[in-house]
């Protein structure tokens, strides 16, 4: 297979958008990288992982803060499904902001962290949280960053599992593309099994997007669009999330931009539409969840404009709803799968609209409004629950009612 690196077409980097036109460019020989790497640690992952898997009132919690959540998002309702037990998805803030809340279950919990870097405030903080408010907690991190914080607090620890990703995985540029679908894909592998065909099928997915589709995307972001919608159902929401987030950087939040699912955009989100909203709808391989999708593809194309409804599917949809982009070979992959080639989409997508709008896509945010790693963030210590403090406070004033 030609390498996307050299293949003629490419994205020609602007002023300030080397790092990120390279890092998505990438991606289909990371993801080998990143399988590989799977490969040469599955016994060291499966002594790790099976005597945890093996109890069955264990709680998976897949986490990270920002890009690194919308991993969990998008991997947790496909692992449920596929492992058969809970499987949840919660952010690093939240679990920060409200650890009692988040973790106000105590089971016995596999902590699933994801970070880029591992440097930001949330990704430690969760993890000691956790070992704070649980009784049993293991931790499995994955990671691009040999040097970050997350690795270095969790490598060689007992009942912790460190995995890196491939070093060039660690993106220079703002944001998270190399990153995201490496840690991703790792995680499926790593829980659901290796899958060499999946990760070839991906690859030559990828690079042909990046071979074909790259004028077409052009010409979108050059149509006058100032609002973006994503739609996805399931694990495709999370993908529908990060779609948004991806634009809404790199164009410094130049284009508004939105997410839903197929069926929540009607409750009330449809309002965003307008004759300059471009909506892109990623479509299920499931054939029941697909059904909802076709739905709302039919709907926005007889109140669109046919061509501001752009549809990203897995395999040939009817023709009655007009043209849709097929990413060949990933027929009958799962969603979380899908994700990993249709995010590509959506992240030269981001890409072109910020050379469109000159933005200097790997550092949108020169006056450092917005950070590569976040800043600010205050850590507080967590206070005694508010039963214990209570039943403190009783005990206090009882002991000082019977002194005489």
């Amino acid at each position: 297979m030609t390498s996307p690196l050299t293949s003629p077409g490419v994205l020609t980097p602007g002023p300030g958008s080397v790092a990120t036109v390279r890092e998505i460019l990438q991606q289909p020989e990371v993801w080998g990288e990143a399988a590989s790497a799977i490969a040469a640690l599955r016994q060291d992952l499966d002594a790790f992982l099976a005597p945890l898997l093996a109890r069955p009132d264990l709680r998976i919690v897949l986490t990270g803060a920002g890009t690194s959540a919308f991993v969990g998002q998008i991997a947790a309702p496909a692992l449920s499904r596929l492992l058969d037990r809970r499987v949840d998805a919660l952010a690093t803030t939240d679990i920060v902001s409200n650890p009692r809340d988040a973790l106000a279950e105590d089971l016995p919990t596999l902590l699933i962290s994801f970070a880029r870097s591992g440097n930001s405030p949330e990704s430690i903080a969760a993890t000691r949280l956790a070992d704070e408010c649980l009784t049993d907690v293991s931790h499995l991190v994955l990671t691009c960053d040999r040097v970050g914080g997350l690795y270095r607090e969790h490598e060689g620890r007992e009942k912790s599992m460190t995995v890196l990703m491939p070093e060039r995985s660690n993106d220079e540029g703002f944001a998270m593309t190399s990153s995201f679908t490496s840690m991703l894909l790792s995680c499926l592998l790593i829980l659901g099994g290796e899958n060499d065909a999946a990760v070839s099928a991906l690859a030559a997915a990828a690079t042909q997007v990046i071979q074909s589709r790259q004028q077409a995307i052009r010409q979108l972001a050059a149509g006058g669009y100032d609002r973006i919608v994503y739609l996805g159902s399931g694990p495709l929401t999370g993908l529908a999330r990060e779609s948004a987030l991806k634009l809404l950087e790199l164009t410094a939040g130049r284009v508004v931009t939105y997410f839903d699912s197929a069926l929540g955009f009607r409750h009330g989100p449809k309002a965003v539409l307008d004759d300059r909203t471009l909506v892109l709808v990623y479509v299920s391989s499931d054939p029941y969840t697909r059904q909802y999708d076709l739905d709302i593809i039919a709907e926005l194309r007889s109140t669109q404009k046919p061509e501001s409804v752009i549809v990203i599917a897995s395999e040939p949809l009817p023709s009655s709803l007009g043209e849709s982009w097929v990413l060949e070979g990933l027929a009958g992959l799962n969603d979380a799968y899908l994700a990993v080639g249709y995010v590509v989409v959506a992240q030269i997508l981001g890409l072109s609209f910020a050379l469109q709008l000159g933005t200097t896509a790997d550092n949108p945010f020169p006056g450092g409004d917005v950070n590569r790693v976040v800043q600010g963030v205050t850590i507080h210590p967590l206070l005694p629950a508010a039963g214990a403090a209570a039943g403190a406070a009783a005990g206090a004033a009882a002991g000082a009612s019977a002194r005489p």
